[in-house]
This record gives structure tokens, C-alpha cells and sequence, in this order.
């Protein structure tokens, strides 16, 4: 069985500091260590029409899932969940176990 993600694509509200945002991401993650690995980008390249208006990803990864349960309830992702929320005006969220079809090298 593969890792277990949790992706994130977002649409920040105007007038939010983003970096900020990303800033307390990264903390959260280096303080809980059910987390694996994070990464997150900014759309560069994506036709609005495609897009969507969404301009963020976001990437946990989990050894499993009883891992990312933990991290759900996890004090700190708790607190910062209230202030993530209040900065998205649109958000897509996916949790899933990873298929692996070609390892990176």
C-alpha cells in the first residue's frame, strides 16, 4: 500500500496576505510529525477557464492513513484550520491512498 495524501487546491479571498498563510503552513507541518512531506505551489501557467479561479496546491503526505487521522486532530492543525478557512473563498479537497506507477528517481 502506497502513502496517503491530502490535497489542497485553493482560492485565497483579495486583500489576503497568502505568504502569511503559506508561512503557518509550513510551521504546522514542521511541528507535527505524522507528516511526512509538504509542498505547495502557485499556478503559473493554467488558463483561467481551466483553473477556475483556484491559484494554490497544496500536498501532505502520510505513511498511512491512521497517520493523517492523527494529524486531523491534531491541536495545532485544529487552531490553524479556523484561520486557513477564513482566508479561502474557494477550496477542493481530496484525501486519498496513493497508487505509486513510476518512482521518482
Amino acid at each position: 500500500m502506497g502513502d496517503f495524501k491530502h490535497l489542497v487546491v485553493a482560492k485565497f479571498k483579495e486583500g489576503v496576505a497568502v505568504e502569511e498563510i503559506v508561512k503557518g503552513m509550513e510551521k504546522l507541518v514542521a511541528e507535527i510529525d505524522t507528516v511526512k512531506s509538504f509542498e505547495w505551489g502557485q499556478d503559473l501557467e493554467s488558463q483561467e477557464m481551466l483553473r477556475q479561479g483556484f491559484t494554490h496546491a497544496f500536498l501532505m503526505t502520510f505513511n498511512n492513513q491512521g497517520d493523517f487521522t492523527a494529524f486531523l486532530s491534531h491541536p495545532n492543525h485544529v487552531e490553524f484550520s479556523t484561520t486557513f478557512s477564513a482566508a479561502i473563498e474557494k477550496i477542493v479537497l481530496l484525501d486519498f491512498p496513493a497508487v505509486p506507477v513510476k518512482a521518482p528517481k
